[in-house]
């Protein structure tokens, strides 16, 4: 995603090996001044981050944003809900989908875009262990085979 424009500020590694990813979104995010400032910094944490649905709106729950140094009583609870903003209709998608078995909405990525915070959410389906597994099988083939490679090549 690296584009004209858009720095990233944090990736959820643990996402894509935890979920199969159905559908992506792009969201703008509320926050207060020194939260962006710390963004700046890449002082935040996706890790164990999930978004909930409630009344109409998006809400992005367990984000650590670590307060700003320089900051003083406009510091809040670095792991305070946020609102995600996106549009009524894709919301509205999302709370369908997420009524069914086995779906989540998770954020992939913290990113600037045009000096605007936006946030990467996505539709996921929860991966079962033998998921995991085969997913682990598939990317140590992968490797052996550039090893492989490699080898054959020099």
């Amino acid at each position: 995603m690296e584009t004209k424009g858009i720095k990233i500020a944090a990736r959820n590694p643990k996402a894509f090996h935890e979920y199969f990813v159905e559908q992506k979104y792009e969201a703008g995010i509320e926050l207060t001044g020194t939260e962006v400032k710390s963004i700046r910094l890449g002082e935040l944490n996706l890790k164990d981050a999930w978004c909930n649905i409630r009344d109409g709106e998006i809400w992005l729950q367990q984000m650590h944003i670590s307060p700003y140094e320089k900051g003083s009583f406009s510091n809040g609870d670095p792991m305070r809900p946020r609102r995600l903003l996106m549009h009524k209709r894709e919301i509205n998608q999302l709370f369908g989908k997420v009524r069914q078995d086995g779906y989540s909405v998770i954020p992939l990525s913290v990113y600037f875009k045009n000096a605007r915070v936006k946030v990467e959410v996505a539709l996921c389906r929860g991966k079962k262990l033998y998921d995991k597994r085969e997913d682990a099988a598939v990317r140590d083939a992968k490797r052996q085979i550039d090893r492989a490679m490699k080898e054959r090549n020099h």
